[in-house]
């Protein structure tokens, strides 16, 4: 199967059988077995009422099966059953589809002492430059959750700064809604006829949180308007959670919780307001009140993608329009999947969301700096070049992206360990099928895009038993006819291979993860506050092709202190502990601007260019820009 307003993957995943998909990391992210159903991204022409009337009209059948989620400018996430989804791409008002990717934290271990400290003990020193707190102001936060009862997002009163929070991952429906009453109204409890009371298996009821006397009623919580996906919790519902006794019964009101404790601690650099250590760990924007999204699906074991991010962006955005405040969002999330020109549909969505009200759209440009995921050269004439590939012991699959100039004709072949090759991969459109000792091969042989001008050679590594052959294998390229000569290889972000696995002779620059790749957002990488040198394992630039200057900035990423879930604070490194400190910084500025009518105009690429005018130089690079630190230089951590 083949249409040029596919992309790649989502072709090849069409093709692909259910045992390849279930097998491969990336090919049955958005497919629902069980429904037989796809999610994906479109870009449409048009209305969304206009093309919602067009699918009933064409489909009316199966439109029934369908969902249409409505985007902000012509954008849409669509759930169509397989059978049609070649169908709707070809329908002339749609533009172009693409199926979700999974999205991966931008966060490693730390190593090094906390660099968040100088920041804070700056704050409110009396000096007439620091008294900007993010007042007025909303910073979003879209990532794994936040511990909602934790003291540094709380008021003095005890009421949550929080104004609302998505829980994608909280299917709607009732939440007990307790109110209490005075103990001699509320009424008596009840018991089962043994006159014993009901219990858990394996609980007593001397060990049972009791809850609270009075009369319980009955709250019915949706998700946002306009959305399909988890639950939405307002301000006063949290407040209510927050009113319980027992952690038990706070999360029968407001079930949301942050698992990996990412989201707390990111949403605590940029907006904390340090009252659980007396305001020793307060972060930047400390006055300024929280959007929060909690990124995922209702499914167990359901992980972030595209469609849930773009759905978050758009909800954010919305919010902070119908509250008349400005907007810094922080985006702490990224893969490995695309050519890294910024040409992508989440790309171009959020440069054009970067123009809507008055919003910064902060993203850190990931931790594959040091990770050996991507290599590049140059092919010429008449020289075949050799890209070796370690794949380390029990890797159960992987894929591999190659991205080159469609003028440029080069033949590819796969040698495996063994010293057997597979090759050249013929140069039609469908996948192409071959198997060596114990690793299944899949080619997709791409052709260029509406949206992009390069070609795309993508490669699945599926086990025939359980995992797929060791040892270094080699991409072959050979050139039959060269204009340019560059290519870049992918392989899937670090977070899901091995270790061991990826190129024997890495380019870490091109390292940057999408969506940091989009041209209007503010890309952020890391450096050691510490010792000022520059974090290895910081995503770094220029985009490709486009050769367009990224990361715009860097901040402290490594051995961060932060909010931890449970009141307490615990230390981070990575891109994703960098990027809030540029996000509450954001915030700062448009306080400054917009609430204080310095500026008016104070969000999008005027902040960036505010930003980037502030930075200072790392005393270790002489030459800026550069795409090993970032575009133009650092925020100071004091």
């Amino acid at each position: 199967m083949s249409n040029e307003k596919i992309e790649n993957q989502l072709n090849l995943a069409l093709d692909a059988t259910p045992e390849e998909r279930e097998k491969s990391l990336d090919l049955d992210v958005g497919f629902e077995p069980e429904t037989r159903t796809w999610e994906v991204i479109i870009k449409f022409s048009g209305t969304a009422e206009e093309l919602e009337q067009l699918l009933k009209t064409e489909f009316p059948d199966l439109y029934p099966e369908m969902l249409f989620t409505n985007l902000s400018n012509e954008y849409a996430i669509l759930v169509l059953p397989e059978a049609v989804v070649e169908q709707v791409a070809a329908l002339p008002e749609i533009e172009y589809m693409e199926k979700p990717k999974r999205l991966f934290f931008a966060v490693n271990n730390g190593k090094r002492a906390s660099c968040i400290s100088p920041l804070q003990a700056g704050a409110g020193n009396g000096d007439g430059r620091s008294r900007l707190s993010g007042m007025s102001t909303l910073v979003a936060i879209i990532d794994s959750g936040i511990d909602y009862h934790h003291p540094d997002f709380r008021n003095d009163d005890g009421t949550t700064r929080i104004l609302d929070l998505w829980d994608q991952t909280v299917p709607a429906g009732t939440v007990a809604d307790r109110r209490r009453m005075p103990e001699a109204e509320a009424p008596e409890k009840e018991t089962p006829e043994t006159g014993e009371e009901e219990t858990q298996e394996g609980e007593s009821v001397s060990d049972r949180e009791e809850p609270p006397k009075g009369k319980t009623e009955e709250r019915y919580l949706q998700p946002p308007e306009g959305f399909f996906l988890g639950t939405e919790f307002p301000a006063e519902v949290i407040n209510l959670a927050l009113e319980q006794p027992t952690e038990q019964q706070r999360y029968q009101i407001c079930p949301s919780r942050d698992n990996s404790g990412h989201g707390t601690h990111v949403a605590g650099i940029a907006a904390g307001n340090g009252r659980a250590s007396g305001g020793r760990y307060r972060g930047v924007a400390y006055e300024s009140e929280l959007l929060v999204v909690k990124l995922g699906v209702t499914r167990e074991g359901g992980f972030p993608r595209t469609t849930e991010l773009m759905q978050a962006v758009d909800y954010c955005i919305g919010k902070a329009q119908s509250y008349g405040r400005p907007l810094a969002l922080n985006l702490s999330f990224g893969n490995n999947y695309g050519s890294h020109s910024g040409t992508s549909l989440i790309e171009t969505y959020l440069n054009d969301m970067s123009n809507r009200w008055r919003t910064s759209i902060v993203i850190g440009s990931g931790n594959e700096g040091s990770a050996a995921i991507h290599t590049s050269g140059r092919v010429t004439e008449g020289r075949q070049e050799r890209v070796e590939l370690a794949v380390s012991e029990y890797e159960t699959a992987l894929n591999l992206q190659i991205w080159k100039s469609y003028a440029d004709e080069i033949s590819v072949s796969v040698i495996h360990p063994n010293g057997t090759s597979v090759g050249p991969i013929r140069k039609i459109q469908g996948a192409q099928r071959y198997t060596i000792q114990n690793t299944q091969l899949l080619f997709y042989y791409g052709e260029p895009s509406p949206y992009s001008p390069y070609q795309e050679i993508y490669m699945e590594f599926l086990p025939v038993g359980e995992f797929i052959d060791s040892g270094v294998w080699e991409i072959s390229l050979m050139p039959q006819r060269i204009v340019q000569g560059n290519y870049d290889m992918w392989l899937p972000s670090g977070g899901v291979l091995n270790a061991g696995t990826g190129f024997l002779y890495p380019t870490e620059e091109t390292t940057l993860t999408i969506p940091s790749t989009a041209e209007k957002v503010i890309t952020v990488g890391a450096y050691d506050a510490l010792y000022y040198q520059l974090a290895s394992f910081s995503g770094r630039g220029y985009t490709r092709e486009t050769n367009q200057v990224k990361p715009d900035i860097a901040a402290p990423g490594v051995e961060i202190t932060s909010c931890a879930p449970g009141g307490g604070y615990v230390s981070r490194s990575g891109t994703s502990m960098a990027t809030p400190f540029v996000t509450g910084t954001a915030a700062l500025f448009m306080q400054w601007g917009i609430v204080k009518g310095n500026d008016p105009y104070l969000y999008g690429e005027k902040m960036k260019a505010y930003l980037i005018r502030g930075a200072r130089h790392l005393p270790v690079l002489r030459e800026y820009p550069n795409p090993q630190l970032g575009a133009y230089g650092i925020i100071m951590s004091s």
